[in-house]
């Protein structure tokens, strides 16, 4: 049975459709209300708090915390300085994906690492003969995504830190409420945001301290419904879902690359040593083999199945995770994993996997659609991701 969070005791009050999910063992809201909508538009138009605690996290420190964060990921640590935040995958030997997060590197060796999967055995395996501490703080550490437009106004207002000039993807010190917190540039919405790093224990007293000020800032709590449709908006990945961790996938085919995932560019092939190096090497050398992509359906070809049937187009009310085939002149190239409608682009978007010689941008595909329990299929277009990215999101100073 799941538990609740640090914060269960505040997100169950205003939790008013009583839907949940698990997540991590731990009750996560799927949505506050009994649609979504409006916490979706505060993420995009105003301020959205979503607990996000069930995250696992890890503090590594040590002489050579360093060395050991540098030999897991495929980014390159020499290029990260204090204060500073990176999302990076990690590998298998074999260069497949075992899963995805952030890496905040809190003093010159000291660095807390989040993760969607259990990771303490793997970064164990690779700290043999390292001078180096690694301790699960998934129990100790809650926190909140403060996302939105209204933001960082919000937070400035509220936190004893400096945040005006805060970049994005950096992390700094500060109290809210008189409470000692980590507050990162970072989230998983595509918007302007925050992730807030709170001792457990303390958790509900940040909460009410945003909560109570954030009135102003017309701040909404927020659920996991309104962050699906929110993070494929902003062209962000999803374990079990869009990839499939390594050490979970039951064949070859659900094992991804970083290059097939779209993320050559965090691949640093010519860094010290690291896991996976040598086939991600020989893969970028020789091209992977498909790749995730951006695609755009055509929405006019979707009105005109409905118009046959004499009914009026329906909008999925969620984001959609159930696979479905993606084609090109007739032949099967691949799947869309997640697909949503975008309300603030006026566009169905999807997230999907095509091979190698499908994945150009504006590349013509087609995408099945199911109307009434008929099988059609729809033009699609390959395009650039995120599909949503408003400077807001990195522009500094913050207003």
């Amino acid at each position: 049975m799941p538990i609740g969070t640090a914060l269960h005791a505040r997100t169950f009050p205003l939790c008013e459709s009583l839907s949940y999910r698990e997540w991590s063992g731990y009750y996560a809201v799927s949505a506050y209300e009994m649609h979504h909508e409006h916490e979706y538009n505060a993420i995009r138009n105003a301020a959205a708090l979503i607990d996000i605690s069930p995250l696992f996290k890890y503090r590594i420190s040590g002489k050579d915390a360093t060395r050991l964060v540098d030999r897991i990921v495929t980014r390159d640590l020499k290029k990260v300085p204090v204060g500073s935040v990176i999302y990076t995958p990690w590998c298998d030997e074999h260069g497949k994906v075992i899963d995805d997060g952030t890496v905040s590197r809190l003093e010159e060796n000291t660095y807390r690492w989040t993760a969607a999967d259990p990771s303490l055995r793997w970064f164990q395996q690779n700290a043999r003969g390292l001078d180096v501490s690694i301790t699960d703080i998934s129990d100790e550490v809650a926190a909140v995504a403060l996302q939105g437009p209204t933001s960082g106004r919000m937070l400035q207002a509220i936190a004893e830190a400096d945040l005006a000039n805060l970049k994005y993807f950096k992390v700094t010190s500060g109290k809210i409420a008189g409470i000692p917190v980590d507050i990162s540039r970072t989230g998983y919405t595509g918007d302007l945001g925050y992730e807030i790093w709170i001792p457990w224990k303390d958790a509900v007293k940040v909460w009410d301290e945003l909560w109570s000020k954030g009135q102003a800032f017309d701040i909404h709590a927020a659920g996991m419904l309104a962050l699906d449709v929110s993070r494929i908006e902003a062209g962000l990945l999803l374990i079990d879902v869009d990839f499939n961790g390594s050490k979970k996938a039951l064949i070859g085919e659900q094992k991804y690359t970083p290059l097939e995932m779209g993320l050559a560019r965090l691949v640093a092939l010519d860094k010290g040593r690291f896991v996976g190096q040598d086939a991600l090497r020989a893969e970028a050398k020789a091209g992977p083999a498909r790749e995730i992509v951006g695609l755009e359906l055509d929405w006019n070809a979707v009105e005109a199945i409905y118009e046959r049937l004499n009914l009026a187009p329906q909008i999925p009310a969620a984001a959609s995770r159930v696979s479905v085939p993606v084609y090109r002149e007739g032949q099967q190239v691949g799947k869309a994993t997640s697909t949503t409608w975008s309300p603030t682009l006026k566009k169905m978007i999807a997230l999907a996997t095509v091979a190698r010689g499908s994945n150009a941008l504006g590349a013509r595909l087609e995408m099945e659609v199911t109307v009434e329990a008929v099988r059609h299929r729809v033009p699609a277009t390959v395009v650039k991701t995120p599909f949503f990215n408003p400077p807001r999101k990195t522009a500094t100073p913050v207003r």
